[in-house]
C-alpha cells in the first residue's frame, strides 16, 4: 500500500521514547485541544467539525516566521494515484436455509445446495460487485454489490429457479405424521430421571419395610 501511494514507512525502534513520543504528542494535541470540548454526536458532524478545527486552529499555530498550515502548504507532496488500493474484504458467512449470504446488511443469493454450509465473501475496495466463494476456493456466486446498510436481497433467476426446484422437491402426497402420539417414556428415560432425582435404585422403584411399621405399632399398644 505504502508503494502504491508513493510514500514510505518509518518504523519507530525499541527502546526510543523520544521518536515515540513525537506520534503521542500530536494525538495529545488533537484530544485536548479539539475532542474534549467538540460539539458533535455523530461520526459525519466530528468529520465536518475537525476539518474545520484544522482550518481555523491547528494550521494557524506560528512556527518561527510562518504558520504549520503555510509550512504545510510549500511541501511538495505527489497526488493521489487514480485507483485506490485495491485492498480486498474477505469475512466468512454461513448460508442461510434460504440459500442467502448476509453482508453489510444485505443479502446475496447462492445455490441452495449450499444452505448451511459456511462460504467466503470477497469485495475489493471500488469494485461494483462481490463474489462468494467455498472454502476450497471455488467461486459459486457474483453479484452486483448493494450499498451498504440498505438491506436488500439480490437473488439471481437461476438461484430462485434452483430454490423453487429444491422447495417443490420436498412435498409429499405421503401421509402426514400424527402429531399427538403417546409416547411413555421407557426404561432408559426413567432410570436417567431417577438418576437426576437423586434416587438410589431408579429401575426398582421404591422399597417400603413393613418391620418399620411393625415396630411403631408395638411401640404405640404398649
Amino acid at each position: 500500500m505504502a508503494k502504491h501511494y508513493g510514500v514510505t514507512v518509518a518504523v519507530c525502534p525499541a527502546n526510543r521514547p523520544q521518536r515515540k513520543g513525537v506520534v503521542e504528542r500530536a494525538i495529545d494535541y488533537v484530544t485536548q485541544s479539539w475532542w474534549r470540548s467538540a460539539p458533535v454526536s455523530t461520526p459525519a458532524q466530528a468529520q465536518a467539525d475537525l476539518d474545520r478545527w484544522c482550518v481555523a486552529v491547528s494550521d494557524r499555530r506560528r512556527r518561527a516566521s510562518s504558520t504549520v498550515g503555510a509550512l504545510a502548504a510549500a511541501e511538495g507532496l505527489i497526488g493521489l494515484p487514480e485507483l485506490p488500493f485495491p485492498a480486498q474484504y474477505r469475512e466468512e458467512r454461513v448460508v442461510s436455509r434460504d440459500a442467502l449470504v448476509e453482508f453489510e446488511t444485505n443479502r446475496y443469493s447462492v445455490s441452495p445446495a449450499h444452505a448451511g454450509a459456511m462460504v467466503e465473501v470477497r469485495a475489493r475496495l471500488g469494485e461494483l460487485h462481490l463474489e462468494i466463494y467455498t472454502p476450497a476456493g471455488r467461486r459459486i456466486a457474483r453479484h452486483r454489490r448493494a450499498l451498504p446498510g440498505a438491506a436488500q436481497t439480490v437473488r439471481t433467476d437461476e438461484h430462485a429457479r434452483a430454490l423453487e426446484r429444491a422447495v417443490l422437491d420436498q412435498f409429499t402426497q405421503g401421509r402426514p405424521c400424527s402429531r399427538k402420539p403417546n409416547r411413555p417414556p421407557g426404561e432408559q428415560a426413567q432410570a436417567e430421571a431417577a438418576r437426576l432425582r437423586g434416587e438410589q435404585d431408579a429401575g426398582e422403584g421404591v422399597v417400603v419395610d413393613l418391620e418399620q411399621y411393625a415396630r411403631i405399632a408395638r411401640v404405640a399398644n404398649r
